[in-house]
């Protein structure tokens, strides 16, 4: 058996080669490229003649390079930072540091304690496509998000009539508007036909003549004005870019939700995902993408919980024992669990008598909501293991047992 330790950056990578016994074979440095990974494969292959040989230890879980090693035949171990971070204190509890005894580090957390770690889990190319599609999505939910953010914090400074607009779910009509009217002297001015036409050239079909007027009363009604014709000039301008950015970008995430939908149906584990109450195309595709569907992924429910960091931690000692909420986790997935149990309290006799029951015990509402969000990740895995729909008369028998004693 040969044991390697990849310190990974950018640019270039420290290797450490190792034996069985602990003896160092090689190390090196090289680039990231086509060059530096096939320096690498020559010098494996110069002590281990079988692919099956070789172990890697490496702090990522993706990238091209873990690509190359998973193609190669390596069994991968992915090393969480902060694990490895333990790693380099047992064996320098000075605190010296470098990339080079990072590698070596790497290499004999596998060689001596690998049967505590995991090695990289074989998702389909599928699930990895919902994971990346998925991601996309998200990461282009946030950036409007944050554009969004970005306009009421301008429009609070000289428009404040629009606000509640922006305050809706939907901020199609506060869009609509600020289009038009991108400053509150083209607000006053605009008329009921005018602000009923630009509702319905932006997508809104019905009360348009009621939901005009209230619009008309918001922006002639009285509201704290700059007197700098400048500043409010500026501020327009700068309204009319946001809002024509915000356009674009809720186009693309809608995009992105088409693309991501039947990809996401298309999976043969999304009946299972979909059966679940609060699970739908974008959330379901993310837990699924973000959970993987590699069936040995997981050990037991417990693993998937502590995955997804619902559940808690315990750290006793002595007499004293604490109860901690879980730090180490994949925050996605623990983000898109969270909205499950969300949705779920909504639309789930069984979930929502959990929450209210947890609420009656003087637990707050995301502590109480995370306790829902480890219960229907314990679920799921049981569907998923026994390749079953989510049943609520199974799901929550044990709670109606406790209910009627």
């Amino acid at each position: 058996m040969v044991f390697v330790g990849i310190d990974w950056a950018e640019k270039q990578h420290d290797v450490e080669l190792i034996s069985e016994s602990g003896q160092r074979l090689r190390s090196l440095r090289i680039s990231h490229g086509v060059q530096g990974l096939t320096k690498l494969q020559e010098t494996i292959s110069e002590f281990a003649s079988e692919s099956s040989q070789v172990v890697v230890g490496i702090e990522s879980d993706h990238g091209l390079l873990v690509n190359v090693l998973v193609g190669s035949g390596y069994t991968v171990y992915p090393v969480n930072p902060k694990v490895a971070a333990r790693y380099r204190d047992r064996q320098s509890p000075g605190g010296s540091k470098s990339d080079a005894r990072d590698a070596e580090m790497l290499a004999n957390l596998v060689r001596t304690d690998r049967h505590r770690h995991r090695p990289l889990a074989g998702d389909s190319d599928h699930g990895l496509e919902i994971r990346a599609r998925a991601r996309a999505h998200l990461r282009a939910v946030r950036v409007m998000l944050r554009m969004r953010n970005q306009l009421r914090s301008l429009l609070l400074e000289f428009y404040p009539a629009v606000l509640p607009l922006l305050a809706e779910d939907d901020i199609r009509d506060a869009l609509a508007i600020l289009s038009v009217a991108p400053n509150p002297l083209l607000g006053r001015g605009l008329s009921r036909s005018k602000i009923e036409s630009t509702l319905r050239r932006h997508g809104r079909q019905r009360n348009l003549e009621t939901r005009a007027i209230k619009i008309q009363e918001l922006l002639r009604g009285p509201q704290l004005e700059l007197k700098q014709p400048r500043l409010v000039s500026a501020h327009s301008d700068e309204t009319a870019s946001l809002v024509r950015r915000l356009l674009q970008a809720r186009q693309e995430v809608a995009l992105l939700e088409e693309q991501l939908g039947p990809t996401f149906r298309d999976h043969p584990d999304a009946d299972i995902y979909l059966s679940f109450p609060g699970l739908a195309d974008v959330l379901g595709a993310r837990v699924l993408g973000e959970s993987g569907d590699d069936p040995a992924r997981y050990l037991d429910a417990r693993s998937r919980r502590n995955y997804a960091g619902n559940s808690p931690v315990t750290r006793a000692s002595g007499k004293k024992r604490e109860v901690r909420r879980r730090v180490v986790r994949n925050r996605r997935l623990a983000d898109a669990t969270f909205c499950w149990a969300q949705s779920a309290i909504n639309v789930s006799p069984g979930a929502r008598q959990l929450y209210e029951r947890l609420r009656a015990r003087g637990k707050h509402h995301n502590e109480a909501l995370r306790v829902v969000a480890n219960k229907l990740v314990g679920i799921l895995h049981a569907c998923l293991r026994d390749r079953r729909l989510y049943d609520p008369d199974i799901a929550w028998r044990s709670q109606a047992l406790a209910d009627a004693a």
